[in-house]
């Protein structure tokens, strides 16, 4: 099967609207953009097919109307569980689809810096796309192109599928990420729901195993012929998943498992290991940190956020870094405190791990002048998309990278043998930060961080008042929490957001935004505060 390549750069327009940005995704033949729609001044996923050479007009015209229609029956099926396509065009030999921006980081961005999953994790995801596919198949849709790209992980909620409409649209068996074909479809026979369930374990093998069942050999033909003739590798590491996996991976499509008994299996492996789920995932790599830093904030938390929440300064310091800190979050301040800087952890991630129960210790809310609200919306994990405008990437040497205002700058460096912190702002009059706080000391429980390492450092402060209770939940994929406080009085009055995460081994993130409690709600200062939990990425390690 010969393939078109579509040669793109980045801030290419498509179609005379889309301006490609940077790349989200990319597999075998498919490639997703982090783009803006020049005409509706919104942020899209745009993802470009390399299909066969035969792209005649009917073809295209077919091709295109199948996705849209596709598209729209399982949005209405499984509402926020499915990609809206909002359009499909052809250019420059190439397919290409346009989505609204998703709110979360493909499986196989999170595959390449994470393998393998725990049985927990993994289980979930699987179970999650089952639910789709039960949709799909109950009103006689297949998927056909399901692949580790195609498969969305959320920082809250079920995950978010792309891709429908595309199989069978075009004369391929398999148009992209081929060695995620069946073997019916290798042979080229018709397709059919099985398909998906193949498509479904062979994503679950790499999960558990940190290799796809076949690999890609660079040529399709040739990828497609190993799928259907080669032996299924033996699963080495998925424990209690192992006779889910082979269930799933039958050549013959009769013999697969069904999706009641594959539910059933999920389900039960959930409810033997549920605390595997919270095992905390390793430091991103560099890659992901450059490409999460530049496209997040357009593409994820800034535009998908639900409420507002207002960012005067964005002090990200790991959980403990306030600990005898004057002014908390201004840039002035004595170095964080070993103990407490080791035990900042943060709030929320990538929907990779689900949120973690509150911690049943942790204090009662406290009543404040301002109202409690909900923490940030999930910022996305590492994956690119536009900055807003006024805002640059900023790499931090220490090995993180985060896009700042305009303006800000480095204001201040702290560390010991144990934590650094960094913090920027605008400095001058303006308390207006964001502190980054690494530490090597951080217990397990970052609910436990915030209320027994850093909130007595806290209590302190001149004013201090904690809004709302510690909540727990993830953050990239890691265990994290959030706090929100007050601290000073009168006209100097600040509010500060707290959010830490735990890398594993002692090592955590926290990262704190400060900023005037009397303008929490400042437009200006509500994007600051989006945009730096979008783009913050670590490469520490």
């Amino acid at each position: 099967m010969t393939m078109v390549k579509a040669h793109v750069t980045a801030e290419q327009v498509v179609a005379g609207r889309y301006r490609l940005l940077e790349v989200a995704d990319r597999e075998p033949n498919r490639v997703s953009w982090y783009a803006q729609d020049t005409q509706a001044g919104r942020p899209r996923l745009v993802t470009r097919i390399e299909v066969p050479d035969a792209l005649t007009p009917d073809v295209v015209r077919r091709t295109t109307s199948r996705i849209l229609r596709t598209s729209e029956v399982m949005g209405a099926l499984r509402p926020g569980r499915v990609a809206m396509a909002i359009d499909a065009f052809e250019e420059a030999g190439a397919l290409w689809t346009v989505t609204e921006l998703i709110d979360g980081t493909p499986l196989s961005e999170l595959l390449g810096r994470q393998t393998p999953f725990d049985f927990a994790r993994a289980a979930r995801i699987t179970l999650e796309v089952l639910d789709v596919l039960d949709g799909a198949h109950g009103e006689g849709y297949t998927h056909g192109e399901l692949s580790p790209g195609q498969v969305f992980v959320r920082d809250t909620g079920p995950v978010v599928i792309t891709g429908f409409g595309l199989a069978g649209a075009t004369l391929a068996p398999r148009v992209t990420a081929p060695s995620y074909a069946s073997p019916e479809q290798a042979r080229d026979e018709r397709l059919g729901p099985a398909a998906d369930l193949w498509a479904l374990g062979a994503i679950l093998y790499t999960m558990v195993e940190g290799r796809p069942p076949f690999r890609d050999r660079g040529r399709a033909d040739a990828t497609l012929k190993g799928v259907d003739r080669l032996p299924l590798r033996t699963p080495l590491r998925a424990g209690p998943l192992t006779q889910v996996v082979q269930g799933l991976l039958r050549k013959n499509s009769r013999e697969r498992l069904s999706r009641p008994v594959l539910r059933q299996a999920l389900t039960r492996v959930l409810d033997t290991d549920p605390d595997t789920v919270e095992q905390p995932a390793p430091v991103p790599r560099p890659r992901a940190a450059y490409v999460a830093a530049r496209a997040s904030g357009w593409s994820r938390t800034t535009m998908i956020g639900g409420t507002a929440l207002a960012v005067v300064t964005v002090s990200v310091a790991v959980l403990a870094a306030t600990q005898g800190i004057p002014g908390v979050g201004s840039a002035a301040g004595s170095a964080p405190s070993t103990a407490a800087t080791a035990a900042d952890p943060g709030n929320r991630t990538d929907g990779n791990a689900p949120t973690a129960p509150p911690s049943p210790a942790s204090s009662a809310p406290v009543s404040s002048p301002s109202p409690s609200r909900t923490a940030p919306p999930p910022s996305p994990s590492v994956t690119a998309g536009a900055l807003p405008a006024g805002f640059r990437r900023h790499t931090a040497p220490e090995g993180f990278s985060v896009a700042l205002p305009t303006g800000w700058r480095r204001l201040d460096t702290d560390r010991d043998d144990a934590a650094y912190r960094v913090t920027f702002g605008p400095g001058g009059d303006d308390p207006r930060t964001l502190a980054v706080t690494y530490s090597t000391q951080a217990g397990p429980d970052p609910v436990a961080v915030w209320r027994d390492d850093v909130e007595p450092g806290l209590e302190q402060l001149d004013g201090y008042r904690r809004i709302g209770q510690i909540e727990a939940t993830t953050y990239q994929g890691y265990r994290a929490a959030d706090m929100e406080w007050l601290s000073g009085t009168g006209a100097g009055r600040l509010r500060t957001f707290g959010r830490g995460f735990l890398l594993g081994g002692g090592r955590s993130f926290s990262l704190r935004v400060t900023a005037p409690a009397d303008r929490w709600d400042d437009a200006a200062d509500t994007l600051a505060l989006k945009t730096f939990l979008a783009t913050f990425r670590a490469s520490a390690g």
